[in-house]
């Protein structure tokens, strides 16, 4: 797309970037309205959280668990001068797949993850490609039993990738590993031995939804 044709097709009042995310939602949850959290305050006007939303979906596919999504590693809003680019932005947003416990789950610590991890990539200026790894720092979720301490990014078995009027956007889906896979890969980091350990999760566990639970 040409920065003329863009101009024709969209005006500054357009949430481009994040009107081609939920189109891709709409497909997977066509009758769904999902949870979404927001920032009090934007980050583009001092607030802490870099990314701009993230929605949790409910889903029965495989087992029952929620389907987060962020908004804000891509370019969400009107901009001519990313149209027709490689990659939106830094190229993806993430989700995460959490199974579910029980009716009153916490779902904002997970948020917090999210968040989190978006202020390493907005001030580090690194970001996150398919079969990465890297350590939590202790359990991913903060003051519960969990044996989950790390995270590999596939691409989510749903949302893949999509083409946007500001490139290419890569939906990463975080999986959580053991401390003892992690080691494992931290002794051989080769992206070979993460796709092997993905692949043999997969087996069990098509969707990689993580379990807090897992040992």
């Amino acid at each position: 797309m040409t920065k003329e044709e863009y101009k024709k097709q969209f005006t500054e009042d357009d949430t481009v970037g994040w009107e081609a995310i939920d189109k891709e939602l709409i497909k997977i949850y066509p009758d769904q309205e999902p949870k979404h959290f927001a920032p009090v305050l934007h980050y583009a006007i001092g607030g802490e959280d870099p990314l701009d939303g993230i929605s949790v979906y409910e889903s029965k596919k495989q087992a029952d668990h929620f389907h987060y999504i962020t908004y804000g590693f891509s370019q969400l809003y009107y901009d001519e001068e990313q149209a027709g680019a490689a990659f939106s932005k830094y190229g993806f947003e993430l989700t995460f797949r959490l199974k579910k416990e029980t009716e009153e789950d916490n779902l904002h610590w997970a948020c917090n993850l999210l968040q989190n991890l978006a202020k390493y990539v907005f001030k580090s200026g690194k970001w996150f490609e398919e079969f990465h790894f890297i350590p939590a720092n202790g359990p991913i979720r903060l003051d519960y039993d969990t044996d989950i301490t790390a995270l590999a990014f596939v691409t989510d078995p749903e949302l893949g990738k999509i083409n946007t009027p500001h490139g290419e956007v890569s939906f990463l889906q975080m999986v959580g590993l053991t401390t003892s896979e992690y080691e494992q890969l931290k002794q051989n980091p080769k992206i070979s031995e993460t796709e092997k350990l993905v692949e043999k999760l997969r087996q069990t566990n098509e969707l990689l939804i993580t379990d807090l639970k897992r040992k």
